[in-house]
C-alpha cells in the first residue's frame, strides 16, 4: 500500500505542479504542471487525443527520473561487453559523424548470465557515460511494475505500482500503454529502455493463470521490439536475463519461431562470473576507504580463493567482513588507552592493557572514544570459511552452451 500511496502523491503533484517530496530524506524535484490538450490551431492541426493524453499521464505518474553515477571504471572486467555497448551508445552520441550510410549503431542488446554478475550495473554505466534517458525495469509480468527513467537533470526516488492496478485502470489499452512507453523513449532520445529479467515474461505463462490484459501487454512489447532498429535510431533496448533459453517460450505469444525473438537482439552478450583480476578489483572497490592492513598480495590471494564467486557474492562477503571489527570489539575484554584518549581493543599481554569491556566503557561515558580495529586478512579468511558461491556448475554450463549456440563472450 505504501507504493500505491507514493504513486498517488507523485501523480497529484504532477497534476498540480510543484515539488515532488522524496521519501527517506531523498532529494525532491520540481515538477511541471500538466497542461490540458491544446485545441486546434490556425493551421488546422488536431488537438491531442484525450485517451492518448490519459495514457501518457498514467505512464508519467509512475516514471521516476534520476541519473545513475556508475562509470566504466566501476565495472570490473567485461571488456568485450563494454566495447560493444560503446559502439551502440557512447560513440553515436559523441561522434555521430562516424555512423553514416550503411554503418548504423546496434539497437538491441541481450545481456545474459548467472545472477549477480553485474548486468544491471553495466546498463547503468551505459546511461551514465552517454547521459541518456534510461527507462528501467519494465517488469510487465511481475506483481510490481517499477519503471525508472534516468536523465541528466532530475532525481526522484523509486516508486512502484501494482501492474494489476495499472491494467485495471487501462483495460483494453494494454498495447497502447506499451506503445506510449516506447514513444516517450523516442521523445526523450537518446534514450535506453532497460528490460530487466525479460525471462519473467515467459516462465509459467500460458497455464491459464494470467489475464488477457497481461498477455496483450507482452504482445505489445514484442511488437514494439520488432520496430526497434527501423525508425528508433536513438532508442536502444537493453534486456537482461538469467535464463536465456526461457526466451524461446516468449515467442509463443506471437505464434512465431524461437529464432525470431533472438533476432530482435542484434547483440547477445554473455556476462560471465568475474575473472581473477575482476575479483581482485571488486574486493578493493567494496572495501572503499575502510581502514585495513591488506597488501596487494592479500587481495590477489583473496581473488584466487573466490573462484566461482559472482560479483554479488563478493559484495556480500565484504559486507560481512566489514562487521568483523564490530564483533571483535563486542567480545573484547581488554582495551588500551592511547595518548589522545582513544580506546582500542588489545591482547591481555600488551603493555598498557586494561581489563574492561565495551559495555563498561559505555557506562563510563567513553563510548565516543572507542576505535574499531582495522580489517585484516584473517577477517576475510574467517568469513570465506563459511561462505559459498551461489552459482552452480549446472547454471554455468547452461549459459556456456547458449553462448556457443547463439551468443558471444562479454
Amino acid at each position: 500500500m505504501g507504493y500505491l500511496r507514493r504513486a498517488e502523491e507523485i501523480r497529484a503533484v504532477l497534476d498540480n505542479g510543484g515539488s515532488v517530496p522524496a521519501p527517506n530524506g531523498g532529494v525532491s524535484v520540481a515538477a511541471q504542471p500538466k497542461t490540458s490538450p491544446k485545441p486546434k490551431d490556425g493551421g488546422g492541426k488536431d488537438k491531442e487525443d484525450p485517451e492518448q493524453a490519459k495514457l501518457k499521464a498514467g505512464l508519467d505518474s509512475i516514471i521516476i527520473r534520476e541519473k545513475p553515477n556508475v562509470k566504466w571504471s566501476d565495472v570490473a572486467g567485461l571488456e568485450n561487453a563494454k566495447q560493444a555497448l560503446q559502439e551502440a551508445v557512447i560513440l553515436p552520441v559523441k561522434f555521430p559523424q562516424f555512423f553514416t550510410g550503411k554503418r548504423k549503431p546496434w539497437r538491441a542488446f541481450l545481456l545474459y548470465g548467472p545472477p549477480g554478475t553485474g548486468k544491471s550495473y553495466l546498463a547503468k554505466a551505459v546511461a551514465t557515460e552517454a547521459d541518456s534517458t534510461f527507462f528501467k525495469n519494465l517488469c510487465l509480468s511481475c506483481s510490481l511494475l517499477p519503471i525508472k527513467v534516468f536523465d541528466n537533470s532530475h532525481m526522484l526516488s523509486l516508486c512502484s505500482v501494482s501492474s494489476s492496478d495499472l491494467v485495471s485502470k487501462w483495460m483494453g489499452e494494454s498495447e497502447k500503454l506499451v506503445s506510449n512507453l516506447f514513444q516517450m523513449a523516442r521523445d526523450s532520445a537518446p534514450s535506453i529502455i532497460f528490460i530487466d529479467e525479460i525471462d519473467s515474461l515467459c516462465g509459467q505463462r500460458g497455464e491459464g493463470n494470467e489475464s488477457e490484459a497481461s498477455r496483450r501487454i507482452k504482445t505489445g512489447l514484442l511488437v514494439q521490439m520488432q520496430g526497434v532498429g527501423s525508425d528508433d535510431h536513438k532508442v536502444l533496448v537493453l534486456a537482461a536475463t538469467n535464463t536465456p533459453y526461457a526466451l524461446d517460450q516468449l515467442v509463443k505469444l506471437m505464434q512465431n519461431n524461437p529464432q525470431a525473438i533472438r533476432r530482435r537482439f542484434d547483440k547477445r552478450i554473455y556476462i560471465p562470473l568475474p575473472d581473477l583480476k575482476a575479483r581482485q578489483h571488486m574486493f578493493k572497490v567494496h572495501l572503499g576507504d575502510t581502514p585495513h592492513n591488506l597488501t596487494e598480495s592479500d587481495f590477489e590471494k583473496l581473488a584466487q580463493k573466490t573462484e566461482g564467486f559472482s560479483g554479488s557474492d563478493i559484495s556480500v562477503c565484504v559486507k560481512d567482513v566489514l562487521f568483523e571489527p564490530v564483533r571483535k570489539i563486542q567480545d573484547a575484554e581488554y582495551f588500551m588507552e592511547s595518548s589522545d584518549g582513544m580506546w582500542a581493543p588489545c591482547e591481555p599481554e600488551q603493555r598498557g592493557a586494561i581489563k574492561i569491556t565495551l559495555q563498561e566503557l559505555d557506562a563510563q561515558e567513553l563510548a565516543s572514544k572507542v576505535l574499531l580495529p582495522p580489517i585484516t586478512r584473517a577477517d576475510f579468511d574467517k568469513v570465506l570459511a563459511r561462505q559459498k558461491p551461489t552459482v552452480s556448475k549446472a547454471d554455468l554450463e547452461v549459459h556456456e552452451r547458449f553462448t556457443k549456440e547463439f551468443g558471444e563472450e562479454g
